[in-house]
């Protein structure tokens, strides 16, 4: 799945509504007072990436060497490699696209 897929997904999981510009950007959810678009990334951003795991019930945690985003039953995982932030970000894009794929 490309990185473009994940965070539509993402985004369909979070109740937000999505258009592909330079990146994804996101209009606020209901309930959250933000006008018009702005750019949202939880691939590379920390705070989007914990937002959207809080939002949505996952569970986040590492190990030596990889990290895991879990949520009803689904885990989804990401080697460390180079960047643990990364791939703690990625694992919990994972996990919320997951969610998104699955939601009728």
């Amino acid at each position: 799945m490309t990185d473009r897929e994940l965070l539509e997904l993402a985004a369909k999981a979070a109740g937000v509504e999505a258009r592909w510009v330079s990146g994804v950007e996101v209009l606020s959810p209901s309930g959250e007072h933000v006008i018009g678009f702005k750019q949202w990334n939880p691939l590379t951003d920390d705070g989007d990436a914990l937002r959207l795991a809080v939002r949505l019930d996952i569970t986040v945690g590492q190990y030596k060497n990889f990290s895991f985003a879990y949520h009803e039953g689904d885990e989804e995982s990401e080697e460390h490699g180079d960047d643990k932030q990364a791939a703690t970000r990625r694992a919990i894009v994972r996990a919320a696209a997951e969610i998104g794929r699955n939601m009728q």
